[in-house]
């Protein structure tokens, strides 16, 4: 391949990861087409990118990114995934595939995050952390449970205080 065409395939792979800050590197290598379908179309569902391509020219496409640590020391093909809701989501449905017995070929090889190289050890690690939704009903709990025993704490006396009330207002009558 002349350099001429790997630089136009390295400018359309760097236009399709333009905006792309964190990615998941997996190896997809003796999947079959069917699989590679049902692979591609599951990830579809969840908003997920994926693109396989030769390491060399995704260097040459991410250099002076953030994405250009993911690829250092790799060999080899490899299915970039990036999107889904947040990265923690991303992550979860990589080691969900990594365990499928379905799809026994896929394996998680590592990533970027925040600019930082990932293993496939840390990915997995990252997987069993809280997503983006979990993260926010935390909060929440965490913001209306003090509210919730205070409101409780209130109600509990001045509920008393009406029962007594209205308990001398019919024995009165």
């Amino acid at each position: 391949m002349s350099k001429y065409v790997k630089d136009l395939l390295a400018k359309n792979i760097g236009n399709r990861l333009d905006g792309v800050e964190d990615c998941v590197l997996a190896n997809v290598v003796g999947l079959d087409a069917n699989k590679t379908t049902v692979l591609r179309k599951r990830l579809r569902e969840k908003n997920i990118g994926l693109l396989v391509i030769k390491n060399s020219l995704a260097r040459r496409a991410t250099e002076g990114t953030s994405l250009a640590p993911a690829f250092e020391g790799l060999n080899g093909n490899a299915a970039v995934m990036w999107g889904a809701e947040d990265f923690v989501s991303l992550v979860k449905e990589v080691a969900e595939l990594d365990r499928d017995d379905e799809f026994e070929q896929f394996k998680a090889r590592g990533g970027v995050m925040d600019g930082e190289q990932l293993s496939s050890e840390r990915v997995l690690e990252i997987s069993r952390w809280p997503n983006r939704a979990e993260q926010l009903s935390l909060l929440v709990g965490q913001i209306l449970g003090p509210g919730s025993q205070l409101s409780a704490q209130i109600k509990g006396p001045g509920g008393k205080l009406a029962s007594q009330i209205k308990e001398i207002v019919e024995k009165g009558e």
